[in-house]
């Protein structure tokens, strides 16, 4: 059996920097390598990723955040899990900028299916203060300065927005 390590690294050498991020994050989020063995590693490719490493859920996940670091935009947290005024879980984001309160969502195909379920959990974070903006592959592949836009447009806006007042 091929170690691991060795055998993530020439893979990573091979793909374009985003995809090689998107297996990371997915060695990183099924606990087979972690981010002090990236930044460790003899590859050059791994140590350059290793900072970068999160435990994304979905591989479009991984990509609009290089999108978003990419353009120059803060590094989002990653599967943030988020409160209300009262310290209720109100669900998790894909991606989340606390300074601004804003949460970023990848909708994928599956959303179709969750629709109902995510639209209660939208008006949840929103009644909480946060913001969201949601997006697509479509919106990835074929507009992707319209999400920096958007995303640095909402981050600012939502800075200067009070948080939500306790009930």
């Amino acid at each position: 059996m091929t170690p691991f390590l060795p055998t993530l690294s020439d893979l990573c050498s091979r793909l374009a920097g985003v995809e090689a991020l998107v297996l990371v994050d997915s060695a990183v989020r099924n606990r087979l390598i972690d981010r002090d063995s990236l930044t460790r590693s003899d590859s050059v490719v791994l140590r350059s990723l290793g900072p970068l490493a999160e435990p994304a859920e979905s591989p479009m996940e991984t990509r609009l955040r290089w999108l978003l670091l990419k353009a120059g935009l803060p590094r989002p947290e990653v599967q943030t899990k988020l409160l209300d005024s009262r310290g209720r879980f109100v669900g998790r984001a894909d991606l989340y900028y606390p300074d601004s309160r804003l949460v970023i969502e990848f909708d994928g195909a599956n959303h179709r299916d969750r629709l109902v379920e995510d639209n209660r959990r939208q008006n949840l974070l929103m009644n909480a203060g946060y913001s969201v903006l949601r997006f697509t592959a479509s919106d990835y592949y074929n507009r992707p300065d319209r999400i920096v836009a958007q995303v640095s447009a909402a981050a600012a806006v939502s800075a200067r927005r009070p948080a939500a007042a306790p009930r």
